[in-house]
């Protein structure tokens, strides 16, 4: 079984390169024109990306996150959140890295079997680094105007914060 999981990428590969040889595509150049095109969209994502990871880790750095999260954690514990899941809330939609780290640093504080750390497992597996993927792909098509883009998605991020929160209580 091993040797099929290790083999399925490559010969996923190798049937596409054939169908287009088959099909009468030049495989190598259209590989190149792909990675080129490829190239060029990093290059332009690249400034968004560094803004995006530098903020987030001023805001972890100097404690506004942690901040914002005690102010927010009266109105999260309404909706189920517990008080420990607060800053989770606030930094996931931000960064996805960020997030994976206080989900980690929650479950080892709290344990993994511990209300907090199941809800913040859910929510890392429920919710979007939104605002990231908004800036990312916005700047990389020039959008300027993305205010509605942001509350829906925002409001999305929020309704998996809170059903996260609920099918743990429901489910455990």
């Amino acid at each position: 079984m091993a040797i099929w999981q290790s083999a399925l990428v490559p010969l996923l590969l190798a049937a596409v390169a054939v169908y287009a040889l088959y099909n009468g595509v030049d495989v190598f150049p259209t590989f190149l024109r792909g990675a080129k095109s490829g190239l060029k969209t990093a290059v332009s994502i690249l400034p968004t990306m560094i803004g995006m990871l530098t903020v987030v880790y001023m805001l972890r750095a100097s404690g506004a996150i942690d901040l914002a999260a005690a102010a927010l954690a009266p109105a999260l514990q309404f909706f189920g959140i517990p008080q420990e899941c607060a800053a989770l809330t606030l930094l996931k939609p931000i960064s996805g890295g960020g997030g994976l780290a206080l989900g980690s640093e929650i479950m080892q504080r709290f344990g993994p079997d511990s209300y907090a750390g199941r809800v913040a497992a859910v929510m890392l597996g429920a919710s979007e680094t939104s605002l990231y993927t908004l800036s990312v792909y916005g700047g990389h098509i020039g959008l300027s105007r993305m205010r509605y883009a942001i509350v829906a998605a925002l409001c999305a991020d929020l309704t998996a914060f809170v059903v996260s929160a609920a099918m743990v209580r429901i489910l455990f």
